[in-house]
């Protein structure tokens, strides 16, 4: 894989790439927000400047996810348990996991990864695995996860606490469950 360091820009989006920076990851499946979706959303975002298209942008296609577009394959259980072991199994080796929660169509996580770990790197083997295993368990083939990614560093202590509340409220407001610890495929249960 290719080695970024800093920042860098993706398909649509900027990418931070630092070790020791704890951050906030999004990966969706391909098919999970339907690509003429995205074309109308571009077209809408074209009045916006460009920082504000970008935050636009990122923001609509979050409360897409959470309206359960696409195959939703990670809504079986064996699927989202895969997932959630292997975000799980990587933490230690390739980041630190403090928060994640495994929706139907997307995962969300918080970690700090190593210096020495790049994150497209990181990404590419927790998305890889996935597939193969997901696919096998779904009896498919293909293309499982969207290219692109979403991540966002975090600034400080309070950014960090808003957006693990983010990430364990995220079934809620998907109407997946009444409370985070409930959710199975989530660390709501886990934090203290």
């Amino acid at each position: 894989m290719e080695e970024h360091k800093g920042w860098y820009r993706g398909h649509n989006l900027p990418h931070l790439d630092a070790g020791g920076v704890t951050q906030y990851v999004t990966i969706r499946l391909a098919d999970s927000v339907p690509q003429s979706v995205i074309d109308e959303l571009n077209e809408e975002l074209k009045l916006l400047k460009q920082s504000d298209r970008e935050i636009a942008r990122i923001r609509k296609i979050e409360r897409m996810l959470d309206m359960g577009m696409g195959s939703c394959l990670l809504g079986n259980p064996a699927c989202a348990q895969i997932v959630h072991d292997s975000l799980q199994f990587l933490s230690g080796k390739m980041y630190d996991l403090f928060s994640w929660v495994v929706m139907p169509n997307h995962a969300h996580f918080l970690a700090r990864f190593d210096d020495a770990q790049s994150l497209p790197d990181a990404l590419h083997s927790l998305k890889s695995y996935t597939a193969n295993e997901v696919n096998k368990v779904a009896g498919r083939r293909g293309h499982l996860w969207q290219d692109e990614y979403f991540d966002r560093y975090m600034r400080n202590e309070d950014h960090r606490l808003r957006t693990i509340r983010y990430i364990h409220d995220n079934p809620i407001r998907a109407k997946l469950c009444n409370k985070p610890e409930d959710f199975p495929w989530s660390s709501a249960n886990r934090q203290g």
